[in-house]
């Protein structure tokens, strides 16, 4: 058998042949829709659109020949940021070093811009401080280093004295905490991503009954809710709420009714709630706890809380108040995450609170996103958190050196793991 071998300017090629060949396709069919006439009557009249040629070859071109799609990101990113520092950090990902001013002050901001078909070899996920249990912060670094990242980000809100993250989290398909006042997440797909304001939709069902779950792995916020503790969440539940109880459930059947807390078995959870919503699911003892989102979001792999909104449809919206967020108001050292039209992922890091870089307001932030092509973006959580690490080095000047002990981030690492 013959074996061929191309090199890159036959490659190259061997596209744009193809490329022509497309578009001079689609200019012959469009010129083939033409009047149809039968005696003297007109059937049907399609008229051609006008086709600029070069923009159709050049879409086509960045779609297939990896080498274009490099260029036309290198120009693109350079054009976007015309005097910042621009550093390749590895294929599609852009690290971006630069300082805007605010009322004549400085701001100092790292950006990360990834053109995710050309990062092909990297997937963007959240994680954890910990393998074993929602309760644990470390470093920024550590959390990097054990998961292959390349770049990392802190990520959503967390409880300071327990590291317990206070939001949406999903990871790999599997739901760790649920929404709090239904805040502003990040779906991730295999093709792109989302962002909307996030609900729980999760029920437990036994004995004929349907029961409405309020959250999953989060503090109590009301008596009357019905909450859900998983493994993640630690070795025992909290104590029941005042008139309730705790529901031990393994395999989905339930072994242990109790007000104190109880251990959470690796093969199931414990539902906890008030005593007169609980009790009817002790008659038949079986227990099944289902967990979806509103939105759907089918296929959804991993989801990111954060908020207030910065971005939503190309326009700037800030609703910090709707979101309950009003307690990060001023000007702080900022986090948030973006996307735009083409699915290019966009990360920042503000620095802030010293005279060498004040910080921004949400409003200016929001701007900011918008400004280098967001057309959707989310505040994560920022002040003292605020920390971005890229290729093995904190890149920003968070107050604390290295960062303060977090409890997850959003990372881009090795699908390999290498």
């Amino acid at each position: 058998m013959d074996t061929m071998f191309f090199n890159e300017k036959d490659y190259k090629k061997m596209i744009e042949t193809a490329v022509n060949v497309s578009v001079i396709g689609v200019l012959v069919l469009c010129q083939g829709l033409l009047p149809i006439h039968a005696g003297n009557v007109r059937v049907a009249q399609v008229t051609a659109p006008d086709f600029d040629t070069g923009q159709i070859k050049m879409r086509i071109l960045n779609e297939f020949s990896p080498e274009v799609r490099r260029q036309n990101f290198d120009t693109m990113v350079r054009q976007k940021y015309p005097k910042a520092v621009i550093i390749d950090v590895t294929s599609g990902v852009k690290h971006v070093k630069l300082t805007k001013y605010y009322a004549g002050k400085p701001v100092r901001i790292n950006v990360v811009e990834v053109d995710m078909k050309l990062a092909k070899d990297l997937e963007l996920t959240p994680a954890l401080s910990s393998n074993s249990t929602l309760k644990s912060r470390r470093s920024i670094s550590t959390i990097a280093k054990n998961n292959n990242a390349v770049v990392a980000l802190n990520g959503t809100y967390f409880k300071p004295q327990t590291g317990v993250p206070l939001g949406t989290l999903m990871i790999n398909k599997k739901m760790y905490t649920g929404p709090i006042y239904d805040r502003v997440a990040m779906g991730i797909f295999d093709n792109g991503f989302d962002i909307a304001r996030v609900q729980l939709n999760a029920t437990v069902k036994g004995s004929g009954q349907t029961i409405k779950v309020d959250n999953i792995n989060q503090p109590r916020m009301l008596s009357t809710y019905v909450l859900a503790y998983t493994p993640d969440w630690g070795k025992t539940s909290p104590y029941a709420p005042k008139y309730g109880m705790n529901l031990l459930v393994e395999n989905n059947v339930i072994t242990k009714a109790s007000a104190n807390p109880v251990e959470i078995p690796e093969n199931g959870f414990v539902i906890s709630g008030p005593k007169s919503v609980l009790e009817p699911l002790l008659d038949k003892k079986d227990a099944k706890l289902t967990v979806n989102t509103s939105p759907e979001w089918k296929n959804v792999k991993h989801i990111i809380s954060g908020g207030p909104y910065l971005v939503k449809d190309d326009e700037i919206f800030v609703d910090m108040t709707a979101q309950k967020l009003g307690a990060i108001g001023g000007r702080n050292p900022r986090s948030a995450i973006g996307y735009t039209a083409d699915n290019n992922l966009i990360l920042v890091a503000v620095d802030g609170r010293e005279g060498s870089s004040i910080g921004m307001t949400l409003m200016e932030l929001a701007n900011f996103m918008k400004q280098i092509g967001c057309t959707n973006a989310m505040n994560l959580d920022g002040g003292g958190s605020t920390v971005m690490y890229v290729k093995g080095q904190i890149v920003n000047k968070p107050h604390q050196k290295g960062g303060i002990p977090l409890s997850n981030a959003i990372i881009l690492s090795s699908i390999s793991g290498d």
